[in-house]
Formats: C-alpha cells, sequence, structure tokens
C-alpha cells in the first residue's frame, strides 16, 4: 500500500499555556507573585519595570523580558498610560542535554522587532479562534525564543553594533539631509525597525532621528541665508524642507528670529567681518 501522509514523531522542549496582549489604562502595578511557569514578556511600546529575586529591570520598548518560574516577580512601578506588551507562559520538559541548543538571555533588545510581533499576534490569533494547540502553540513559542536567542542585538552585545547602527543613520543625514528623509525611511535603508533605529539612535546622539535631520537642515539653511542670495523659500526647499512655514516655525524656534531677519542682521556682519 503506497503511504500518502508523512508522520513526524516531534519531541519539543516546551509546552506553550497561554498568550495575551496588555494594554495599560494608567491604573494598577504588576502583580506580586511566584507562578510555575516561565513567562516571557515582549514590550511593545513603553517601559516595564519589574523586579524578579530582587532584581530589578527597566524594560524599554522593542526589549523582552524572561521572568523564571519558582522565583518571586513584582511590578516596581505603576503602569504608565502608554505601557502595552505582549507575554506568553510556558513550562519546559525534559530532555537530553545535548538537544538543548538555545541560549535566551533573560533581557535583550530585540533585532527583528516586527517578526516578534508577528508570532505574538499569531500565537494570540490561534487562542482565541481554536484555543491552545499544543503543537503549534509550542512551535510558535519555541520561534519567539529563537528569535530572542539569536538576535544580534541582544542586551549583552549590543552596544557597539546599535552605535554602528546609529553612526551609519547620522552619515546618511548629514550627507543627504535635502532629501526627504524620515524615520521610516532611514530604518528601510538600513534594514532595521523604526522604532529600534529611533532608539538605539537616541540612546548615542540623545536626540531623535526627527531632531537630527532638522538640526541639520537648519545648519545649512543659516550657511545659504548668509552666503547666497536665494529667496527664503529656495533656502527652505534646497535644505529639505516641503513646506517653507514649517520651515519658518522651527527656524524662529531655533534662532529667536525669522530667517529673513537673521539674513538682515548676520548677512552684513558676514560680508563686514569676511
Amino acid at each position: 500500500m503506497i503511504q500518502n501522509s508523512l508522520s513526524l514523531g516531534i519531541r519539543l522542549p516546551l509546552q506553550a499555556s497561554n498568550a495575551g496582549l496588555f494594554v495599560s489604562r494608567g491604573q494598577g502595578t504588576h502583580p506580586d507573585r511566584i507562578i510555575p511557569t516561565f513567562e516571557l514578556i515582549y514590550v511593545k511600546e513603553g517601559r516595564l519595570s519589574m523586579e524578579e529575586a530582587g532584581q530589578a529591570f527597566e524594560v524599554a520598548e522593542g526589549e523582552t523580558l524572561l521572568l523564571w518560574p519558582g522565583r518571586r516577580h513584582r511590578g516596581l512601578k505603576p503602569y504608565a498610560a502608554e505601557l502595552s506588551f505582549y507575554w506568553v507562559h510556558f513550562g519546559l520538559r525534559e530532555l537530553p542535554q545535548e538537544e538543548l541548543a538555545l541560549t535566551v538571555p533573560q533581557h535583550a533588545s530585540v533585532g527583528r522587532p516586527d517578526h516578534l510581533t508577528l508570532l505574538f499576534r499569531r500565537l494570540i490569533d490561534d487562542q482565541e479562534t481554536r484555543g491552545i494547540e499544543p503543537l503549534s502553540a509550542s512551535l510558535t513559542v519555541l520561534l519567539m525564543l529563537h528569535e530572542v536567542a539569536g538576535s544580534s542585538h541582544a542586551r549583552a552585545n549590543s552596544s557597539a553594533s546599535a552605535a554602528l547602527l546609529a553612526g551609519r543613520a547620522d552619515s546618511i543625514i548629514r550627507s543627504r539631509f535635502h532629501e526627504p528623509l524620515t524615520a521610516s525611511s532611514l530604518a528601510s535603508e538600513l534594514n532595521c525597525h523604526p522604532d529600534y533605529l529611533g532608539r538605539v539612535f537616541r540612546q548615542t546622539y540623545e536626540r531623535t532621528l526627527t531632531e537630527a535631520i532638522h538640526r541639520r537642515r537648519l545648519q545649512q539653511a543659516r550657511v545659504l541665508l548668509l552666503e547666497s542670495v536665494d529667496a527664503v523659500e529656495t533656502v527652505a526647499h534646497r535644505c529639505g524642507f516641503e513646506e517653507v512655514g514649517y520651515f519658518r516655525r522651527l527656524f524662529k524656534r531655533q534662532e529667536g528670529i525669522s530667517p529673513q531677519a537673521f539674513r538682515n542682521i548676520y548677512a552684513r556682519l558676514h560680508v563686514n567681518t569676511g
């Protein structure tokens, strides 16, 4: 008899129990408890302050935290209004040591947040429509852990790679500020998630991507206002601003005077002292 179905014996090292998405209303604190399973938390937005077995963690947007069974954990601060995070509980099965090939850091920055988000959404959707199916749910959680373990941006090794990524973004901003740059377009060019790029750029340069783009454009605008006879509208467009009114507002906020007033005052000084 010809066999047309493939049968597989699969031994997975874990078993998923349940998962969800927590969205804060700005009230309450994570419960003080001890649970019998692992819990993987992935912060989608905001910041979560936690403590496990006396060790404090500040889990930022795009980061994961793995809580261990049998260890007391609790929230250190009330939930912020903008906080949301995915969570999943799972247990481990006993397998031969040589079959355990993953090393998952307890606190990590995720290099591919969109991939991890997709896995959480799939698990929650399956749970709501079909209930927890042991094989499918456990495979999904295993992929989540693989994503965290395999990330090139694990917290312990992230500083150098994050600084390099931020430097590449800064180089693009400095040389191509006149182009229609946005955080999303920069992230797409650098093959990373916009939230992650924004976070590492802010950590490296202490300003947001948008602030860096504006700062470079305004820097060039000051040069053109002093060294060219171009109209203010032309200067704005040459520096990458699509809307002249927006350029005028940013310039006045930065310099305290309008672009034309800046030119009237400082162009004469520039000519006289050149």
